[in-house]
């Protein structure tokens, strides 16, 4: 078996066991209110790289020497499941028509589409509040790791908020329609794309010890990396296939959005991705541990083609 193909049979099994970990803390499907646990769950499991989830686990093993203790584990899959809730209520949300008013996501229905627009709103509104139900449940579970877990939630706040993604979304949404400047179009790739990126390497470094020296390098990196995936995502919507990306392309242009693309053409835009993860790699080359899976998940979906 070659490199590459090893490599993929490791991150679908990574992937399985991500799969897992979000099926264990969904809600129940019960009660009166039981739409919106569906809801949830048609959300939650539709698929996808679980990329979040995925690199603060490798991060966490990097710090933690390759291994994961019982107390700690149930902690780590706790912030792993409460990132993906928050990502994928951003996903919902970008969908609604008052947003990006798309149909597909992850080559099916969005979820406004399938369960009606108010019970978008309501289903993003309870993946982000059983996200911190879900992550303030590591208290219980790793009580000797609470102020790494205190640090963690307040990371996960952040980087989720007003200065983190909903920033980022903020400022998106009010520029929709007008042609920004380079320094706007970085604010949002830095707020909306990168800070959940960085959020869920940084959890993965401080649950699995990292020093706060090593925490900001580690923020950088992934940085870089959320930068170089957004271009990525820009030089997809013009070069790729609905069928491929499984969401509708040029989706961009119709929403009349500066992008990379737009602004400084396909091949510089590709020379941007290039200069940021080589910045990545050298900087995670700097960190302790065994990082060549790492390494090789960073190359991949940066230059991924879906």
């Amino acid at each position: 078996m070659n490199l590459k193909a090893e490599f993929l049979e490791d991150q679908k099994a990574k992937i399985e066991e991500i799969e897992t970990i979000l099926k264990e803390f969904l809600p129940r499907e019960e009660g009166y209110q039981k739409i919106i646990m569906e809801a949830m769950g048609y959300s939650l499991l539709a698929g996808g790289k679980r990329l979040r989830p995925m690199l603060m686990k490798e991060v966490y093993l990097l710090f933690s020497e390759g291994t994961e203790n019982l107390e700690e584990k149930k902690a780590l899959h706790a912030f792993m499941a409460a990132q993906e809730m928050i990502h994928t209520y951003s996903l919902v949300h970008d969908d609604l028509p008052a947003m990006d008013d798309d149909e597909y996501r992850r080559g099916r229905k969005t979820t406004h589409v399938v369960f009606g627009e108010d019970m978008g709103i309501l289903a993003g509104d309870a993946l982000l509040n059983f996200a911190f139900e879900t992550a303030a449940g590591a208290f219980s579970n790793a009580p000797s790791k609470w102020r790494e877990i205190a640090d963690a939630l307040q990371i996960l706040s952040k980087k989720a908020g007003i200065y983190g993604m909903i920033g980022g979304q903020v400022i998106d949404v009010k520029e929709t329609g007008h042609v920004v400047s380079g320094e706007i179009l970085d604010a949002i790739y830095e707020l909306k794309t990168a800070a959940l990126i960085e959020s869920s390497m940084m959890i993965g470094a401080i649950l699995g010890g990292a020093k706060e020296s090593e925490v900001r390098i580690v923020e950088q990196i992934a940085k870089n990396v959320g930068i170089a995936f957004q271009v990525q995502d820009d030089i997809l919507d013009v070069t790729g296939t609905a069928s491929t990306l499984g969401k509708p392309v040029h989706s961009d242009e119709k929403n009349e959005k500066t992008t990379y693309v737009t602004l400084y053409g396909v091949e510089h835009s590709k020379k941007i991705v290039e200069e940021k993860s080589r910045q990545a790699i050298d900087m995670l080359k700097e960190l302790p541990g065994e990082h060549a899976y790492l390494e090789q998940l960073l190359i991949q979906l940066i230059y991924r083609e879906k």
